[in-house]
């Protein structure tokens, strides 16, 4: 049973999109379908400079628009500099991160403002959700990827253990102290963290005299627009084509995220992945993706976790009661639907 890549969301597309056909759905809007840090370089496009690399996990492209190559220079090495930051508190892929030393050790006396910032606006969207969205399913994804390298899927009694771990009630912050008060306990900020690095990398960019950028660290915030006073386009990955789109987006001063049920499988036929209701210990089997676009990216990235969870009706409720926020759902039979603000290019 193959384990694929934790997380694989957002493909970006800095210049024009071409049409490659829609894929057929109920309700479906008219949307495309298609298919280590590096020095900054040129893009194709006039004037834009693009610096990639790796952080939290995933691969990362910060694209900036500037007259001058030594100030996108400068604001694009300021931007990683500060994602290193960030991972040193909030990474599970470091073992000396205060995440991780929080999960061994069940508390944490000196938590970074990071680590404050994404922990409160966790506990936020869990209380909204009645804890859909919950940061201490890590039990959970470690029980499941004990059992991919045993090539099978955990017993009904290992996932009930697992999840007797998993309660947002039981974190407690209280100032720069934060405490797991039930053993085994274990935090992920994976369906957040990306969001907040995204967000605070834009106003890295913004204190360096960078006004108009497309972040990508799995979501995508953008700040002002293209060359010749366009939107910034992305594509939304296609849930089941590799190398396609399923819809192409338009950002202006919006964030843009991505849930899937590819991004980790289980289980070949996508039931089973990195996506877990807390309430039951598995994956949710209504949407193949859900994106979302907010005027934050750590929103976006929570919003769209915890409208996997919720389910279409929940989800929507969530969505309208979010100023600025947007959704578009692929679900598991390949139908498409969105609310009629979805940021979709036309």
């Amino acid at each position: 049973m193959p384990l694929l890549t934790r997380r694989r969301m957002l493909t970006t597309a800095l210049g024009g999109v071409g049409a490659w056909g829609l894929w057929k759905g109920r309700s479906s809007p008219q949307c495309d379908q298609r298919a280590g840090q590096k020095t900054l370089r040129p893009d194709a496009a006039p004037g834009i400079f693009v610096r990639t690399g790796r952080a939290l996990g995933t691969a990362v492209s910060i694209s900036v628009l500037h007259h001058d190559q030594q100030v996108a220079d400068r604001a694009t090495a300021e931007a990683f500099a500060e994602l290193g930051r960030i991972e040193d508190v909030l990474s599970l892929y470091r073992p000396d991160s205060q995440v991780s030393r929080l999960n061994r050790e069940g508390v944490l006396e000196d938590a970074h403002l990071h680590l404050q910032k994404v922990l409160t606006a966790s506990l936020t969207m869990s209380r909204q959700t009645g804890g859909a969205f919950d940061v201490t399913v890590q039990p959970l994804w470690e029980t499941y990827a004990a059992a991919a390298g045993l090539t099978r899927l955990p017993a009904d009694e290992e996932i009930e253990a697992a999840r007797r771990r998993v309660d947002w009630r039981e974190i407690s912050l209280s100032g720069s102290r934060v405490e797991l008060r039930r053993p085994g306990m274990a935090v992920t900020f994976n369906g957040i963290a990306q969001g907040y690095a995204t967000d605070r990398v834009k106003a890295v960019l913004q204190e360096q005299g960078i006004r108009q950028a497309l972040v990508d660290i799995g979501e995508i915030g953008a700040m002002g627009e293209k060359p010749g006073g366009e939107p910034w386009k992305v594509g939304i990955q296609h849930p089941r084509v590799a190398d396609a789109y399923v819809c192409v987006a338009q950002l202006k001063e919006r964030s843009l995220a991505t849930s899937g049920d590819y991004a980790t499988i289980f289980s070949e036929d996508h039931r089973d992945h990195h996506i877990f209701d807390p309430a039951t210990g598995r994956s949710p089997t209504e949407f193949a993706s859900v994106s979302v676009a907010a005027t934050t990216t750590m929103a976006a990235d929570a919003l769209s976790t915890a409208i996997f969870v919720l389910g279409y009706g929940k989800g929507m409720e969530l969505t309208r009661s979010t100023p600025g926020a947007d959704v578009l759902f692929v679900f598991k039979d390949g139908s498409v639907m969105s609310t009629e603000g979805f940021p979709r290019a036309v």
